[in-house]
């Protein structure tokens, strides 16, 4: 199934918890592993920049922005805690957009 709904998140990382921030952030990790609980949670990726040291991005793919929408207030205070627990690893985080997959629309 393809996703039809992609949210891109761009993270600047501290240089010392680099390795905290590609355990949390994997395919695998904790916020992979909160968004598992829903069905229409279809993966994510953690790409990080080469030429940028501490650049990353997270694509996180869904069902549909409703689907998303729905999770995080359906699990606000798990959302919040471990986004609290998260903002000591970087030094900036952006949304840089919400996207849609163009076969899907």
């Amino acid at each position: 199934m393809s996703a039809h709904y992609l949210a891109l998140w761009e993270f600047q990382v501290r240089s010392e918890s680099v390795s905290a921030f590609e355990k949390i952030y994997s395919p695998d990790g904790d916020w992979a592993q909160l968004f598992r609980q829903s069905p229409d949670y279809l993966g994510t990726d953690l790409i990080r920049d080469l030429d940028h040291p501490g650049r990353y991005l997270t694509l996180d793919r869904w069902t549909s922005r409703a689907a998303l929408h729905h999770f995080k207030q359906a699990n606000r205070a798990a959302y919040q805690t471990l986004d609290q627990q998260c903002e000591p690893l970087t030094e900036r985080e952006l949304l840089l957009g919400d996207f849609e997959n163009v076969d899907a629309a």
